[in-house]
């Protein structure tokens, strides 16, 4: 059994929580986060990071457990002061929140890049895994809905997920480079695993940038992913909705076909039992299990199956 280097592709809550369960059961050094970027924003004229903050955070310990974002505890005072002022206040960012993106915000403007900018964040907030951007190039996320094309976060929390999505496009992704040691970390790895993020919004965009489908597909048969999708629904943000709307079947079956290329190990809900063999027809290996992560009970136990099955050791 393997105790090097393993890998994760990761969106945002979903992901998080996974992650939280695996550092438990590895050691945190040895987990290398590759995190989508696509949904970064400017929010009165700060940068923020929602997945690479939502995974660092808790990670850190920090995150609120009831919203899954933020931090625990934090309060909106900037926010409603903004709110009197006639700003628009519908994305929430906390007070302490706050700080990160100042901070990010103000080391963009020095000229660093966000891969040193994320690594730095991490160090602070005492993080052991190292999490890293998926490019330093600027990839933003667009959906093509009947009301026109639409920002993700405009999409996603302003108009909280209810448009009917035709499409995704990844703005910029043709053109970027992988972030600095992301392709070295995937070709290195003893071990890689999609977390259960939205293959659309969340692992697509990862997959967009050039160079890292291809380095998976030479790992095929270390790298495993963990479907978003249980009982035909998404226990985080739009993952079936869209599916629906894009006239896809709403299945864990359906994620394995999107990953067929380069995942050999397909983990399964024990209530989607029955499409493993739709799995196994992809030539993936399917493992049934109970994916749910209710506290950190489940998320270790799902974190050990995982670990088992591509045999990493502890």
């Amino acid at each position: 059994m393997s105790r090097g280097l393993v890998v994760a592709l990761a969106g945002g809550i979903g992901a998080a929580r996974f992650l939280d369960g695996l550092t438990r059961v590895l050691a945190p050094e040895r987990i290398f986060v590759i995190g989508n970027t696509a949904d970064d924003a400017a929010i009165h004229g700060l940068h923020v990071s929602p997945d690479l903050d939502t995974v660092t955070y808790t990670l850190a310990g920090l995150a609120d457990p009831r919203r899954g974002w933020g931090i625990r505890g934090d309060q909106f005072h900037c926010l409603e002061a903004l709110g009197r002022l006639g700003a628009e206040t519908w994305f929430q960012l906390g007070d302490r929140d706050l700080a990160t993106h100042l901070y990010r915000t103000e080391r963009l403007r020095q000229g660093a890049k966000l891969t040193d900018i994320t690594a730095e964040i991490a160090a602070a907030l005492r993080v052991l895994s190292r999490i890293v951007p998926m490019s330093d190039d600027r990839i933003r996320t667009r959906l093509c809905t009947p009301a026109g094309e639409l920002e993700f976060q405009t999409y996603f929390v302003k108009r909280r997920a209810r448009d009917k999505v035709l499409n995704v496009r990844f703005e910029g992704a043709s053109q970027a480079s992988p972030a600095p040691g992301v392709i070295e970390a995937i070709t290195a790895a003893d071990a890689i695993i999609l977390c259960p993020s939205n293959p659309f919004i969340s692992i697509g965009p990862i997959l967009a940038v050039p160079g890292i489908r291809e380095a998976l597909q030479g790992k095929r048969d270390r790298v495993a992913a963990i479907s978003p999708i249980v009982g035909g629904h998404a226990l985080k943000g739009p993952a079936a909705h869209m599916m629906k709307s894009m006239r896809l079947r709403p299945a864990a079956a359906e994620v394995a076909r999107l990953y067929a290329d380069f995942v050999g190990t397909f983990v399964l809900d024990q209530v989607d039992r029955k499409q493993a063999a739709a799995v196994e027809k992809f030539k993936m290996r399917p493992v049934v299990t109970d994916t749910v992560m209710r506290g950190l009970r489940d998320r270790r136990s799902l974190a050990r199956v995982v670990a088992r099955e591509l045999e990493i050791a502890s």
